[in-house]
């Protein structure tokens, strides 16, 4: 089960709730809790190949973000990833590709784009003994919504690795490192965890902890120190 977790397009329906506070923002030394509902959902196409569906929703409350004093609470813009992937990997390697689309969810100004998005998107990963590396990528291109808002092109990059022991006990982390283009800026995240998978009663469960540590962002926007949760719910076939 932990080795299936630590690959982000396994044949599994899962239901991860992350929750991200960081603090000490911006010279206002603001404050951002950002829970990401990320659902998963595999398709059998055929016998040698899956769809699976990856959508990110987050819900948002800072504070001192965006003027000293100001807060905003609600959603921000959602992402569905889509990836066409075989159904068995060969030699430990498992990949995906397919389109990412940006979906203008966001609720205030200031927590979305308002704008349409899509663009490629693929993963790829090396499993053995116990072992996970790999990588996720995706660039968004704006294609439609408000044109009083500026054009989008953002790269979004994670490498990942994980060490999972037989008891479903694991360590592990990932870059999370944003790149936009029409800005000129760039914002990277590392995030080491701690994992287990327990039960809570009969349903089967992920939890993982874990400081963030903003490396790089753009000016006024960096962040003194984070602190990852993670519960995501299993649903085996």
């Amino acid at each position: 089960m932990a080795k299936k977790l630590a690959n982000p397009i396994s044949s599994l329906i899962s239901l991860p709730f992350q929750n991200n506070t960081d603090l000490g923002i911006g010279n206002n030394n603001g404050s951002r809790n950002t829970l990401n509902i990320q659902p998963v959902v595999p398709i059998t196409l055929t016998k040698d190949l899956n769809l699976i569906a990856r959508l990110v929703l987050p819900v948002i409350s800072q504070y001192n973000i965006t003027s000293n004093g100001g807060n905003q609470m609600g959603l921000g813009d959602a992402v569905l990833s889509t990836f066409l992937s075989p159904s068995n990997s060969k030699g430990g390697i498992t990949w995906g590709a397919g389109p990412a689309f940006l979906i203008p969810t966001g609720t205030d100004d200031f927590l979305g784009t308002k704008k349409w998005g899509i663009g490629p998107t693929a993963v790829a990963l090396y499993q053995n003994k116990g072992y996970t590396i790999g990588a996720l990528v995706n660039q968004v291109w704006s294609v439609a919504g408000d044109k009083n808002r500026g054009d989008l092109s953002t790269l979004f990059f994670q490498p990942f690795f994980n060490y999972n022991w037989k008891s479903g006990a694991g360590v592990g982390g990932n870059f999370e490192i944003t790149q936009n283009w029409k800005g000129n800026s760039t914002n990277i995240w590392f995030n080491p965890t701690i994992s287990a998978v327990t039960s809570l009663g009969s349903q089967k469960t992920q939890l993982a902890v874990g400081p963030r540590f903003n490396l790089a962002s753009p000016e006024g926007a960096k962040s003194d120190i984070g602190f990852r949760a993670v519960v995501v719910f299993l649903f085996p076939k």
